[in-house]
C-alpha cells in the first residue's frame, strides 16, 4: 500500500462518483486512457479490480475491495485538502508564532507589533512567553525579545538604545538633568539584584555613589508606584516610563554622568528557515521600535 499514489486514488473518487470513466475525464482534465491508467495502476498496488466494467453505457460498479480502498482513500484526500490549506495559510503568515518577551518590551513594544499582526493575518496564532533569565531560552521561541546580546548561534537584530534616567517624586530635584553624585545616600527604590539591576547597582559602584535602597520589587509599576508615594526614586530604564511620562506624581531627569545605555535586540536561531509570519513580525518589530525611537529625539 505504500505505492498507493493519491491522484489515483483521487481519480478512483471521480469514477465512482460520475459512475464512468469518460465523464470523470472530464471532470478531472485528463483523457480517458490517463483515467485507465490511473485505476489500473491502482488495481495492481491493492491486488484486485476496484470496478466491474459492464460495458457500453452501463455505469461502472464499485467492487467490495473497491468500497474499502475508497472509504479510505476519501479520508486519505481529505488529509491531503487539510494539509494543503495549512501550508496556503502558512505561505500566507496565518500560522503560528511564539514570541518571548520581558516587561518593558510586554508593555510598550510588543502590543504594538501584535495588533499590526493581527490586523494583516487575522487568523494567526500568536503566543506569547514573558522570561526574565539569563540566557533567555532563545532555542524555545520563534523570536525573543531581550536587553543585551547572548553568545551562541543566534541572530541579532538591534532595535533601539534605551537610556537609564532617574525617576522621581514630583519636586524632589530641581528641572534638568540631576548628577549621579547627588543621589549618594539618597532614598532609593529598585529592582531586586537580577535582570537589569547589577547593571544599575555597578553603575552607581564605578561612580563612587551609594544610594540607600529602601525597597526592591520585581514589577514596574510596583516600583512606579513606591516613587509616587514618595518613598524614594529610581534609576530605570527610560523603555520602562513610557506610559509614566504624563504622570502629575512623577518627574523624570536625564542623569550626569551619563550611564551606558541598555540595548533592546530581537534575538532567533540562527541558520534557521523562517515562517513569512515571524518574517513579517520581524519587520514590525524594527519598524514599531524605529517610532519609538523617533520619538524621543
Amino acid at each position: 500500500m505504500s505505492e498507493v499514489e493519491l491522484r489515483h486514488v483521487a481519480t478512483m473518487a471521480a469514477v465512482a462518483d460520475e459512475g464512468s470513466f469518460g465523464r470523470a475525464a472530464t471532470r478531472l482534465g485528463y483523457t480517458q486512457s490517463t483515467v485507465s491508467q490511473h485505476i489500473a495502476a491502482l488495481e495492481k498496488v491493492v491486488g484486485g479490480a476496484v470496478f466491474d466494467r459492464p460495458g457500453g453505457p452501463k455505469p461502472v460498479r464499485i467492487t467490495p475491495l473497491g468500497t474499502v480502498v475508497l472509504s479510505h482513500g476519501r479520508d486519505l484526500l481529505e488529509r491531503r485538502e487539510v494539509m494543503t490549506a495549512a501550508l496556503d495559510r502558512f505561505r500566507a503568515g496565518e500560522g503560528r508564532i511564539d514570541i518571548g518577551t520581558f516587561q518593558s518590551v510586554s508593555n510598550v513594544l510588543l502590543p504594538l507589533v501584535v495588533r499590526q499582526l493581527r490586523e494583516e493575518h487575522p487568523g494567526c496564532d500568536i503566543r506569547l512567553f514573558e522570561d526574565e533569565s539569563d540566557p533567555p531560552p532563545v532555542d524555545q521561541v520563534d523570536l525573543m525579545f531581550f536587553d543585551s546580546r547572548v553568545d551562541g548561534d543566534i541572530e541579532h537584530l538591534k532595535l533601539l538604545d534605551d537610556p537609564y534616567v532617574l525617576v522621581a517624586p514630583r519636586g524632589a530635584f530641581p528641572e534638568g538633568p540631576v548628577q549621579l553624585a547627588s543621589l549618594h545616600g539618597a532614598p532609593m527604590v529598585a529592582w531586586p539584584p537580577t535582570c537589569d539591576q547589577p547593571r544599575v547597582e555597578q553603575m552607581f559602584a564605578g561612580n563612587d555613589v551609594q544610594p540607600r535602597i529602601v525597597f526592591r520589587a520585581a514589577g514596574n509599576e510596583a516600583v512606579l508606584a513606591m516613587v509616587r508615594s514618595g518613598l524614594g526614586s529610581a534609576v530605570l530604564p527610560r523603555l520602562v516610563l513610557n506610559s509614566a511620562e504624563a504622570d502629575q506624581g512623577l518627574s523624570i531627569h536625564e542623569l550626569l554622568p551619563a550611564p551606558p545605555r541598555r540595548e533592546i535586540y530581537l534575538l532567533w536561531r540562527a541558520g534557521r528557515t523562517q515562517s513569512p509570519l515571524t518574517t513579517r513580525a520581524i519587520e514590525i518589530a524594527a519598524e514599531v521600535a524605529a517610532q519609538t525611537q523617533a520619538r524621543r529625539v
